[in-house]
């Protein structure tokens, strides 16, 4: 049987990330994984990333997540139970534990971790090498088009939330703005969607200008 989630299958993956990317900061980053030689759990971490947002943000059953994510039951359970502050123990002595305690540390401990990792995602503290980039790109945007509109926009859309999936996010944002001319009221209706950072959201009206004409 299919599974019929009754939400953008998008807004499910853009948090999972999100909280994968945080969980790699929680545990040391990618360099200390690496050197611990335990980059064979990052899987674990991704489908943990997963059962935890389904769980938490969707409120989806053990059922349900099982089959999202492609797993047993028990392995969905065994996440959910997983305790934080253990999981964030094992990782911080992980060369005290003994070869079949580390082969024990995917499960529970990747549980653990996404666990944690969602609530500091939710309360807007994002991996820093996440909004480290997502900065770059910004500024990349900004360098590309001219100056100042795209530094209007993003002043005025400081704060929200991604994706943005509709139109009137925008036009609440920006919509008094107007941009080579044209309101941006009108520029917003005419963009895809879902945007999903700022960088986007730059790019798409600039090759909004550009298919009007406008340089």
């Amino acid at each position: 049987m299919i599974l019929n989630i009754k939400t953008d299958d998008y807004e499910v993956k853009y948090l999972a990330e999100r909280v994968f990317f945080k969980s790699i900061d929680l545990v040391g980053g990618l360099d200390r994984l690496a050197k611990y030689r335990n980059l064979t759990w990052l899987p674990s971490l991704a489908r943990a990333a997963f059962v935890i947002v389904l769980k938490e943000e969707f409120l989806k059953t053990e059922d349900e997540i099982a089959k999202f994510v492609g797993i047993s039951k028990s392995t969905v359970r065994q996440i959910l139970r997983a305790d934080p502050n253990l999981a964030l123990y094992k990782i911080e002595h992980i060369d005290e534990l003994s070869e079949e305690e580390k082969k024990q540390l995917r499960v529970h401990t990747a549980g653990g971790i996404a666990k944690l990792a969602y609530k500091y995602v939710k309360a807007g503290e994002d991996s820093q090498t996440v909004m480290e980039y997502c900065r770059q790109i910004s500024q990349e945007a900004v360098a590309q088009c001219d100056a100042p509109w795209a530094y209007l926009v993003l002043k005025n859309i400081k704060g929200l939330h991604y994706p943005i999936t509709e139109p009137k996010v925008l036009e609440e944002r920006i919509g008094h703005l107007e941009i080579k001319g044209i309101k941006a009221s009108e520029i917003v209706k005419h963009l895809h969607y879902p945007i999903k950072n700022p960088a986007q959201l730059l790019k798409e009206i600039k090759e909004y200008l550009q298919m009007k004409g406008i340089e």
